[in-house]
């Protein structure tokens, strides 16, 4: 059976992999072949070797009150899946899983694998109380499905990343009775499984975790005894021997909230946002890239992707959010456009190709 009738398979084969990501669920249901290829990891590889893959940016936002693009009236802000396409400059919302209807969970995580969006934990909207569920959502199907609840008891504002294929790694946060964690888990996606890795050397409370260089690592945070004050140590794990490497005790230029942290990539090293500047870590030393916008004096979220960074943020508590991305190599701002049901505060947010 062809792909497309009358058509050589490589001409039909062009004409799916330049579908954009939006149509994936209408083209998987016109025949199982359809379905088929675009399910295929051929399929992924072909759409990124030809450069039609499509970067996406998901993060969990908070409504706004429409005509005012502010939060500071909503008593408890209540938050969504909206997604942000760099290259068109179009803002979508992704329906929320059906639990959650009426909000995602406050201070969830958010990561991708693949095809699909991970939304892990935080605090469930209607009890308040920590929540180990996982829900995954695919993009080729438009669908939700329940994962297996993180295992190990409650756990809030831990440090996650994925290594974008097949794992979710978990690290750090704190449990019911505000104890720092060291505990760390690995979730493979695609079987629904858990698997509970080795202790870092510290307790983390509120770090932020990335996939660097095919390392986990787990930056900042605070130990139990000394709630609130970060330190600028770091460590990462390493899959390939399961054994997390010593601590770098002064691997942050100074201590402070590592939420901005990110990964811009193998070429362009790591960034953080402080003290209204732009830092880049060159070897082993933070150099200032450069300064904020003005508009933005509270940094929410930073993503990164091809040599740009986009970061959004807003003037003060409660007020519009508005998005610049910066490029690496020229060190220049350049304001996003945002609708204005999409100005709410970023929870959190990643980075993902299709």
């Amino acid at each position: 059976m062809e792909l497309i009738s009358g058509l050589p398979e490589d001409v039909a084969r062009d004409c799916l992999i330049r579908v954009s990501y939006q149509q994936f669920p209408t083209v998987a249901s016109v025949c199982k072949l359809w379905k088929s290829e675009i399910h295929a990891p051929e399929f992924r590889r072909q759409r990124r070797s030809t450069k039609h893959a499509q970067k996406l940016i998901a993060m969990v936002q908070a409504r706004v009150e429409l005509g005012t693009g502010s939060t500071k009236r909503l008593t408890n802000p209540v938050y969504r899946l909206s997604v942000f396409e760099p290259e068109t400059g179009n803002w979508s919302e992704i329906p929320p899983p059906p639990e959650f209807y009426s909000g995602l969970p406050m201070f969830c995580q958010l990561v991708s694998v693949g095809y699909d969006l991970v939304v892990l934990g935080g605090l469930d909207p209607n009890s308040w109380e920590a929540s180990n569920s996982v829900f995954v959502y695919n993009f080729l199907s438009a669908k939700w499905r329940r994962g297996a609840d993180m295992p190990g008891g409650p756990r809030t504002f831990f440090a996650c990343a994925s290594d974008s294929e097949e794992t979710v790694f978990v690290a750090g946060g704190h449990d019911n009775e505000k104890n720092a964690l060291r505990s760390a888990l690995a979730y493979d996606v695609t079987s629904d499984l858990w698997v509970m890795l080795p202790d870092m050397e510290a307790e983390r409370d509120e770090c932020k975790g990335v996939f660097c260089r095919g390392r986990f690592v787990a930056v900042g945070g605070y130990p139990t005894e000394t709630q609130g004050r970060f330190v600028k140590s770091a460590e990462a794990f390493d899959p390939a021997t399961r054994s997390w490497s010593e601590v770098k005790e002064d691997f942050l230029d100074c201590a402070t909230c590592p939420r901005t942290f990110v990964d811009g990539g193998d070429d362009e090293g790591v960034f953080l946002c402080s003290g209204g500047d732009l830092m880049a870590l060159r070897g082993d030393t933070w150099q200032m890239m450069a300064t904020l916008p003005g508009e933005i004096r509270n940094v929410a979220y930073v993503g990164a992707f091809d040599g740009t960074l986009v970061l959004i943020g807003s003037s003060g508590y409660g007020e519009v959010h508005v998005s610049f991305a910066f490029d690496v190599k020229s060190c220049c701002w350049r304001k996003l456009e945002s609708p204005e049901g999409f100005r709410g505060h970023v929870q959190t947010g990643c980075v993902l190709e299709i």
